[in-house]
């Protein structure tokens, strides 16, 4: 069945794995660390890293697939008490508040690899477009005026996620990201950039996530603990969310 499978089957599979068929809430959690690079300067472990995201599957009639509506959340931590961060090198941490979070699954080969009695979806996002925070607006924030990033996913179900008739399956996470320095760091044209390496899973509930994280939610977002009713455009991400909150002079 894997290497029979259709597209619009993998995607029906990927898609109980990714969420709920059903269109209930569905929680991942992850954590990890953040390591910085630079030319000529030895690698180091900047933060730690620990976020969730909410979904909500809807089915898109117009293309076959599925509206993925989500709001993520996520939070730079010590390196070493794994604190949730207010400050780093005398600057105030922005954590990240992205609402929405949205993605479009449209029927598509989605990379597949055998692992026995486990599968793993693969997803390889490279991201290229002019940066909502040009360097003539935003000399201390950005060193470029085009983003670039690469976002590698790996998402583990049970091997009979290709013939199950379950809306969702048990399922863990790998995520890889390389991304220029966060804006708020304030780095400039320094050269090198951030890479975040983690690791997750689709939690039985939202109650499952680590009750300092839940709070630390209830406390500033409560939206969050919850996926988007409705399908909003354009999504957020950290470099939109720090031209919103500082606005070019």
């Amino acid at each position: 069945m894997t290497h029979a499978a259709t597209p619009a089957e993998l995607l029906t599979a990927f898609a109980r794995t990714r969420a709920s068929l059903d269109g209930a809430e569905v929680t991942y959690w992850w954590t990890g660390d953040i390591h910085s690079w630079a030319p000529g300067e030895p690698y180091q472990r900047l933060f730690g890293f620990e976020g969730i995201n909410v979904a909500r599957l809807v089915p898109d009639e117009e293309s076959g697939g599925y509206r993925l509506l989500t709001r993520e959340a996520a939070f730079y931590l010590d390196p070493l008490t794994r604190e949730i961060l207010d400050t780093w090198e005398g600057r105030a941490v922005e954590h990240i508040w992205n609402d929405p979070a949205n993605l479009m699954l449209r029927p598509f080969p989605v990379p597949l690899t055998d692992l026995g009695d486990q599968v793993c979806f693969s997803l390889e996002i490279p991201l290229s477009h002019p940066s909502p925070l040009p360097v003539a607006q935003y000399p201390r924030n950005s060193a470029d005026d085009t983003y670039r990033a690469l976002e590698l996913f790996q998402f583990f179900a049970p091997a009979t996620v290709l013939s199950t008739d379950a809306v969702s399956v048990p399922a863990t996470m790998s995520w890889t990201r390389m991304s220029p320095w966060l804006p708020w760091m304030e780095q400039g044209p320094r050269p090198g950039g951030l890479t975040y390496h983690c690791r997750g899973r689709k939690l039985d509930s939202y109650e499952r996530v680590p009750a300092r994280t839940r709070e630390f939610i209830a406390g500033h977002h409560p939206a969050f603990a919850h996926a988007p009713e409705k399908w909003t455009e354009p999504n957020e991400n950290s470099w939109t969310a720090f031209r919103r909150l500082h606005p070019p002079r």
